[in-house]
């Protein structure tokens, strides 16, 4: 049974996302993939735009890394600085909590939003949409106690308060109406319940210091933090581990579910492993936002470029748009593919690897060193928003190349 086990976990990392992914890439540069043709020569075209979209955003070239954290601070206004000066923490554990929840739960309301929805911050009276949108409704939520099952301590997501969340709530927290709609209401607001349900059986990893809540990784990583560097993959695992049993009918290997995980044909193992593809897209976005609180408070990071880019459609669009990735069949592009196609799983998965490829021109290019311009940099600059303005220029609405249909879980 161990020997079993060990196999599920042999997908639950971030190694496992890189080598599956680059196997897919390898087999693209061959030719043999059914549904894209990869051309490396317009990964100079790629590179070009997310230079421009890096020095447009950040012309000294300081950039954050990728998290969360960024879409907080849309406008140029840090809420979360705000909001954690106001509250006064008495200490780095209690502070670290209460980022750990905003971002684990902000995180997981990520998935794409869709044309239509929109969000009116009441203090600015600015409306934002997208990513930026969901942080934002999802930060003044936290503010407002929507998450807490302690009336005098409105900052923090209690396990028994994110399991009894229904939709009338998420809606209202998000104004969601009937001219306001957003996609995938119900899928986000499942992921919140079994994180709520998930977060109550796990008292060695949310429970150690309070009451069960998300933040309680804060506490175990804090500790492993003390005697040495902690590295960002065991943030991934942390994360991969604890939050296993949130994601909806996923693939398992002797009942360790597998979270973003899927089957392609053409990535071979020996084992029970065969054919499948870790992605984890949305544990590697809660793990780039989990880096800037231990940091807060004192833990050294080490290794961020163990983790891998994220294969969301933002990045994936750039490489379609920049001509990068060719669809062999471009009648595919008018139609919807599931997240579960063959089709959509190759397209992640060769995002996740020519990222790694566009990170390396990019730092070649700068005459950088990896230490200097880690993999995170080049997603916050960078790939992620230079993948959105390329979309807005090939396709009015700044819709993805490819139409997913979505259930707010993954994307």
């Amino acid at each position: 049974m161990e020997m079993q086990a060990s196999q599920a976990l042999s997908l639950l990392n971030a190694k496992a996302v890189r080598e599956r992914s680059h196997m897919l890439l390898e087999l693209g540069l061959q030719g043999e993939l059914e549904h894209f043709a990869v051309d490396l020569s317009h990964l100079a075209e790629a590179a070009r735009r997310t230079l421009a979209a890096t020095d447009n955003s950040y012309p000294d070239r300081q950039i954050p890394f990728h998290a969360r954290w960024r879409h907080f601070e849309t406008g140029g206004i840090d809420r979360w600085a705000m909001l954690a000066g106001a509250r006064r923490f008495s200490d780095v554990q209690g502070m670290g909590r209460a980022a750990f929840d905003l971002a684990i739960v902000s995180a997981l309301l990520d998935a794409a939003a869709g044309e239509n929805w929109k969000y009116r911050e009441a203090i600015t009276g600015e409306t934002f949409k997208h990513s930026e949108g969901l942080a934002i409704g999802s930060l003044a939520m936290f503010s407002a106690g929507f998450f807490s099952d302690e009336p005098l301590d409105p900052l923090r997501a209690d396990a028994v308060t994110l399991f009894r969340l229904d939709k009338d709530e998420l809606a209202e927290g998000l104004q969601v109406t009937d001219k306001n709609q957003l996609i995938g209401l119900d899928g986000r607001l499942s992921l919140l319940n079994r994180l709520g349900e998930a977060v109550s059986l796990r008292d060695d990893l949310f429970g150690k210091e309070d009451e069960p809540r998300p933040g309680g990784l804060f506490d175990v990583l804090y500790e492993e933090g003390q005697s040495g560097p902690l590295d960002a993959e065991r943030i991934l695992e942390v994360v991969l581990d604890g939050l296993g049993p949130i994601w909806p009918n996923r693939e398992q290997i002797d009942g360790v579910i597998l979270g973003d995980t899927w089957r392609h044909s053409k990535v071979t193992a020996q084992d029970k492993t065969d054919n499948l593809v870790p992605l984890h897209k949305l544990s590697q976005w809660i793990a780039y936002s989990l880096v800037e609180p231990l940091s807060w408070a004192g833990i050294e990071m080490a290794n961020i470029d163990g983790l891998t880019g994220l294969a969301e459609y933002r990045n994936g669009g750039l490489f379609l748009d920049t001509g990068v990735l060719r669809l062999k069949d471009p009648q595919q592009s008018l139609n919807k593919h599931e997240v579960s196609s063959e089709l959509v799983v190759e397209w992640r998965a060769l995002t996740i690897a020519l990222l790694d490829k566009l990170a390396d021109w990019i730092r070649a290019d700068l005459s950088v060193s990896r230490d200097q311009l880690p993999l995170a940099c080049v997603l916050e600059g960078g790939s992620w928003a230079a993948g959105r303005q390329i979309a807005l220029e090939k396709r009015g609405d700044g819709s993805p190349p490819l139409m997913i249909i979505s259930d707010g879980t993954v994307f």
